[in-house]
């Protein structure tokens, strides 16, 4: 039987179309993706609960996948310590091949079942742990076996999948399944399945760093001041909260480092 998202395109003859063509025939089927992101959002809320529960008792997150769905999860990983200040390690994206896929793909890299497992395994998981596997169509090897040695270590596991009803799915506990249907260019999953991925790990991770307390109000209040941008943007964070100006708020986040602990300590002299 063949997958939903190796279905054939709703569109053909691409070559003929126009620049004009190509453009509204792609956004048309992207505006599709946030409702069926939405209908996964009961699976998501469920999967988000479990992990919180986790991570308030020390529990890490790790993502694993192969080719867009692994670049994926490292991109949600890698943004976690600097917008949410939270220790690099919390929040760990996995991709087959290595670090060296991130940039190139690695041949029959997601045909391991057992890769996964070691890879997880040098950062010495515990049943704190979550393991939330990433793969468009459900049935990728390094997925599949991760998640299933993951779940009978002990550890929490959750997956991301664009078909229904697949292997990746059946190993894990909270699966997360988000039909997309067809894409623009047949099989070609980087497409609409990738955002739809991409919305989902945005509200993983954004839902978790709240429930962490890691927001206060709207708020980045624990994010890196990294850049002249940030330290601008902390500033008026402090400047708005505090009602203060400027200049003061720029002279308590120098002193302090943080949003957080220029407010904290601006309210408790």
């Amino acid at each position: 039987m063949q997958s939903v998202t190796e279905s054939q395109s709703h569109y053909d003859h691409l070559e003929k179309m126009s620049v004009r063509e190509l453009l509204i025939n792609i956004n048309k089927e992207d505006k599709t993706v946030p409702f069926a992101v939405e209908k996964a959002i009961p699976q998501l809320e469920a999967l988000i609960v479990a992990v919180v529960e986790r991570m308030k008792q020390g529990g890490r997150l790790f993502y694993i996948g192969a080719g867009t769905s692994g670049r994926l999860g490292i991109v949600d990983a890698s943004e976690c310590p600097p917008t949410y200040g939270v220790e690099h390690g919390l929040v760990v994206g996995l991709i087959a091949g290595g670090d060296a896929a991130i940039r190139k793909a690695v041949e029959f890299a997601e045909d391991d079942f057992e890769q996964a497992w070691k890879d997880i395994s040098e950062y010495l998981p515990t049943s704190l742990d979550t393991v939330i596997g990433i793969a468009a169509s459900g049935r990728t090897p390094y997925v599949v076996g991760g998640l299933r040695a993951a779940r009978a270590h002990g550890l929490l596991t959750g997956c991301i999948v664009c078909n229904p009803n697949s292997p990746v799915a059946a190993e894990a506990e909270f699966p997360v399944e988000i039909i997309v249907g067809p894409e623009f260019v047949t099989g070609s999953t980087r497409m609409k399945s990738g955002t739809a991925q991409k919305l989902a790990l945005n509200m993983i991770s954004t839902s978790v760093m709240i429930q962490l307390g890691r927001v206060r109000g709207n708020k980045m209040v624990d994010m890196q001041l990294s850049n002249h941008k940030l330290v601008d943007r902390g500033t008026r964070m402090v400047m708005t909260q505090l009602n203060i100006s400027y200049e003061e708020a720029a002279a308590l986040l120098q002193r302090y480092g943080s949003v957080r602990k220029a407010i904290d300590n601006y309210q408790a002299t």
